[in-house]
């Protein structure tokens, strides 16, 4: 493992901010902060806090700076079965419900499944077995060949949207296996170049179902203020009907009128 300083200048370079400028925000000296960098001052584990805070540091990583620095982790990592978690699996479990007939899945930090809704069960017919077996990774499973990638019928916009959202991710934490799934999944084979057109305020997801041609717009919801890092890095990617013609062939329930 890498010394605390060093780990500590590496999240400041990759938030973008100057030694000075993480000290005035944290509230510390830019003297101090500039020894604890080189090794020549050892932080203590309020000034770590604090400078985790500041540098939005994900709470695994916060574990790792603690541990760096000779200090306990700071913050638990339970399994979803764990009897700790109930409450959280329990919502999980209501929330994907609550999406239905809509599809909705639960993914952890490397985009690997935790759960999905029995409507997931329509974008996945015709997957090769090999990519549904767990660990299931879902931007794999939606940009292989032999997965969701030969039925999107947008493909090109999609996997920009994807890769750019993997990017994005890889660039705030600095993932490994983020970016050894970023390199696998730019190998996969890109669709002919679209025709340039406006860019739309959102991206949607039209691909060919047993239910005919079906359009989704996607949505991420995150549990707040997650003291766990299990919760923090989980994430429910949730498709809503981009259009009627999709709501009416997953059965949604037509609103009720107003007087």
């Amino acid at each position: 493992m890498a010394a605390v300083g060093e780990l500590l200048r590496q999240w400041r370079n990759r938030r973008g901010l100057s030694q000075l400028a993480l000290a005035g925000a944290a509230g510390v000296s830019a003297r101090h902060l500039s020894f604890v960098e080189t090794g020549r001052s050892q932080p203590s584990q309020p000034m770590l806090l604090n400078l985790s805070e500041h540098l939005d540091v994900p709470l695994r990583d916060r574990n790792s700076l603690l541990l760096a620095a000779g200090f306990a982790p700071a913050y638990p990592e339970h399994r979803l079965d764990d009897p700790s978690m109930a409450a959280v699996a329990d919502a999980t479990t209501r929330i994907l419900a609550a999406y239905q007939p809509f599809p909705a899945l639960a993914v952890d930090r490397h985009w690997e499944l935790v759960d999905a809704n029995d409507t997931v069960d329509l974008l996945t017919a015709g997957c090769a077995p090999a990519l549904l077996r767990p660990p299931c990774n879902v931007l794999r499973l939606c940009l292989h060949p032999d997965g969701l990638a030969p039925r999107i019928l947008t493909l090109g916009a999609w996997r920009a949207h994807l890769l750019a959202r993997l990017r994005h991710q890889l660039r705030a934490t600095g993932d490994p296996q983020l970016q050894e799934l970023l390199e696998e999944l730019r190998q996969y084979p890109a669709p002919a170049a679209e025709p340039v057109t406006a860019p739309a305020p959102v991206v949607p997801i039209r691909l060919q179902t047993a239910h005919g041609e079906l359009a989704f717009l996607s949505t991420t919801t995150l549990f707040g203020t997650p003291r766990d890092v299990t919760v923090e890095e989980l994430a429910i990617e949730a498709f809503l009907p981009a259009d009627d013609a999709t709501a009416a062939a997953l059965g949604a329930p037509r609103p009720a009128l107003t007087a």
